[in-house]
């Protein structure tokens, strides 16, 4: 049926301008109204006007004849809007359970915690290698689906309380601060044995739980020792620093400034 009754281009326009700055729901109920203000052929004119599908006109109507709505702190129904490439790419879980596959570590004492070396960016290249277009961020999204979420570790597990430790390390901050605006570099030179075990390392990778260390680095709890002699100048971020089991440090630390300088 032909509508008889038509607005002007000017009013059409304005209608078209404030259903563009509505949101979608909004857009679907605006446009309803307007259609049965018009009677019989005003959603068919209504969708032309505003430069949207018959079918959204007839949602609006639905939705508020038969009051159907969605929740109002939704836009959408649940379920509605675009699917995610997760949901949806074929096989998509069984292939990235098979690139972490030799690429995921875990605890000894806790089954359930486990970490990938990993990063976003080369789980991605390996997708493509398969022919799979997985940008970075769907992998983001399958790590979390899996519960690999990035952490950092936290000293949590308590061993032994030391006095004035807090004083320590604002005392150092002080120094640090002060000679910091001086003209000469700031060398920090490593050569202590490290121990190995449950403690803290900085850095973070993608794992399904926190990370629990100790909170102090004590021999007793280590299961064995690596000797970094390493120097690094704070000022130009230039460093410099080998691995080894050695105790002769002294000399392997003049050969590390020599190498720097």
């Amino acid at each position: 049926m032909t509508l008889r009754i038509k607005y002007p281009e000017e009013i059409e326009t304005r209608m078209k301008a404030f259903y563009d700055s509505l949101n979608e729901k909004d857009r679907r109920r605006y446009a309803a109204i307007e259609a049965i203000k018009l009677g019989h052929g005003g959603q068919i004119y209504i969708s032309s006007v505003l430069g949207c599908h018959f079918q959204t006109v007839m949602a609006g109507i639905n939705e508020i004849t038969n009051g159907t709505e969605t929740p109002e702190d939704r836009i959408r129904k649940p379920g509605g809007g675009k699917k995610k490439i997760i949901d949806t790419v074929e096989n998509i879980d069984e292939i990235f359970c098979e690139i972490l596959k030799n690429h995921t570590a875990g605890s000894p004492m806790d089954e359930e915690l486990k970490w990938t070396n990993l990063s976003l960016k080369e789980i991605s290249k390996v997708f493509k290698s398969k022919g799979m277009n997985i940008t970075p961020y769907v992998v983001k999204q399958l790590l979390k689906k899996h519960g690999f979420v990035k952490r950092k570790m936290q000293k949590a597990v308590t061993m032994k309380d030391s006095k004035d430790r807090n004083e320590q390390f604002e005392r150092i901050h002080e120094l640090k601060e002060e000679y910091s605006k001086s003209a000469n570099p700031i060398i920090s030179i490593d050569v202590k044995k490290e121990v190995i075990g449950n403690f803290y390392r900085d850095g973070k990778v993608y794992c399904t739980q926190i990370v629990k260390v100790y909170d102090h680095d004590f021999n007793t709890f280590s299961d064995g020792v690596v000797i970094p002699h390493g120097i690094y100048d704070l000022k130009s971020n230039e460093g410099y620093i080998t691995l080894g089991t050695s105790k002769d440090t002294s000399e392997f630390c003049c050969d590390c400034i020599k190498a720097l300088l």
